[in-house]
């Protein structure tokens, strides 16, 4: 397969897994749709288009060609060494969970008190620990497949479980932006499949949306979190008030 055919199947399949049309390419590339398709169809397109085609899909070339193929190799969890390493260091755990959310070398520094060389450091860091590609002085590739997720019960997560969660949940949900539900019922397995099902979805989409607005600058989006959540489970306090099993009432 020539270079052409590979690029222009790396832009499809781009355009297919964030959800965006030819028309809606046409539109924010200001030209028409069959422009487009001539485009992607025969891959007759200049340098100057294709870094507007990277523009609107907020990715560059190298990222771009590594989406081609490279997932299937890329890293879905990292191990317990790797993991160890960045909670002890919580800058260096700070700048891997702004890397892995589309962060740029420029915008790091700009936004925390992380400066050039501190920066050179941690991400030479990173590039050791295997979790990015890094040339310098700002070239950065991750590693990590889209999917990628820390390890259950790892030390990330125990991270998370005791530093992160309480802060978080310890805030009023009463913002604009702010959304809070708990909800309780008993299900059938059915049931909780498709609740398991669904959660799914929603952080597949909500990586997406993620992606997407990466390309935007850091004064239109803001940090988000979302929690979820789903085991059968019973409030411990209802759970003492339960009967034993075999006994009468009365």
């Amino acid at each position: 397969m020539s270079a052409t055919a590979i690029l222009v199947q790396a832009i499809r399949a781009e355009l297919r897994r964030r959800g965006i049309t030819y028309r809606q390419l046409a539109a924010r590339l200001g030209v028409s749709e069959p422009t487009v398709k001539r485009h992607l169809g025969k891959g007759g397109f200049t340098l100057q288009r294709l870094d507007a085609i990277c523009e609107v899909l907020g990715t560059d070339l190298d990222e771009l060609l590594h989406h081609t193929g490279a997932d299937r190799r890329a890293v879905t969890e990292l191990t317990r060494a790797q993991e160890t390493a960045l909670v002890a260091a919580p800058k260096l755990l700070l700048t891997t969970y702004l890397i892995l959310n589309h962060w740029r070398f420029g915008e790091i520094m700009a936004a925390f008190r992380i400066d050039e060389n501190e920066l050179v450091s941690m991400l030479l860091e990173l590039d050791r620990l295997k979790i990015i590609d890094y040339r310098p002085p700002q070239r950065i590739r991750k590693l990590t497949a889209r999917n990628f997720s820390w390890r259950k019960d790892g030390p990330v997560h125990r991270f998370f479980v005791s530093r992160v969660l309480p802060e978080f949940f310890g805030e009023r949900f009463d913002g604009a932006g702010d959304a809070f539900h708990f909800v309780g019922a008993t299900l059938s397995e059915g049931s909780r499949a498709r609740m398991r099902a669904a959660m799914a979805r929603l952080v597949e989409e909500f990586e997406e949306l993620a992606r997407m607005d990466a390309r935007l600058p850091l004064d239109a989006r803001d940090g988000c979190c979302a929690v979820l959540a789903f085991r059968p489970w019973e409030f411990s306090a209802f759970t003492q008030l339960r009967r034993k099993p075999g006994a009468r009432p009365g």
